[in-house]
């Protein structure tokens, strides 16, 4: 009776060409500057970023209600009830869509307010699901903890929208930096494995 094969997605430099690493090892690199890149334009440029940010919702608020709007008066198969809401949603989808591009950064804290109220409900719902046994300190404590996120982001919308680009940013460099120490070592293993043989 046969084993069962086993599907891996690592990349093995002792399997590949010289000119496959070497684009594997491109391709790293590439990517570890584009990521660094990117983290540094959101810490030196915060409030650029997140009009970007704004700019992307409200691009796909004004295609999704022009879908939506397409939708309700085209499909004739369904209820009058049914058009008329659909074609509703999508005009207030259009329209959060051009708030948004009007004023950027209050529909940055418009979003981030939804986060904010989320985190809250999310928190008292934990609260009382918490089960009477050893695990329910936890999940107190993660009840608190959300609540806690979801009042302060409430409080200062803006502020909170920067402080997660400014860690997003961080994270990027981060990643950039482990892609970049991964094109200057990947294949070397292999290398010294063919010089030894």
């Amino acid at each position: 009776m046969s084993e069962p094969s086993t599907t891996t997605y690592t990349l093995n430099s002792a399997k590949l060409t010289a000119s496959q690493i070497s684009g594997v090892r491109w391709a790293f690199a590439v990517g570890g500057i584009l990521t660094i890149l990117l983290g540094v334009f959101l810490l030196v440029a915060p409030k650029a970023s997140l009009v970007a940010v704004a700019w992307i919702f409200a691009v796909y608020f004004l295609v999704a209600g022009i879908a939506r709007i397409t939708r309700g008066v085209v499909a004739r198969e369904h209820g009058g009830l049914w058009r008329v809401l659909t074609i509703v949603f999508g005009v207030l989808l259009l329209a959060a869509g051009v708030y948004i591009f009007i004023d950027p950064l209050l529909g940055i804290g418009a979003l981030v307010f939804v986060i904010g109220v989320s985190w809250i409900i999310e928190g008292v719902a934990s609260l009382f699901d918490s089960a009477p046994d050893v695990s329910r300190w936890i999940t107190i404590l993660y009840g608190v903890i959300s609540v806690v996120a979801g009042v302060f982001v409430l409080a200062n919308p803006l502020l909170a929208a920067v402080t997660l680009l400014l860690v997003t940013a961080f994270f990027l460099i981060a990643a950039g930096v482990v892609e970049i120490i991964q094109a200057i070592t990947f294949g070397k293993q292999a290398k010294r494995a063919g010089l030894a043989g």
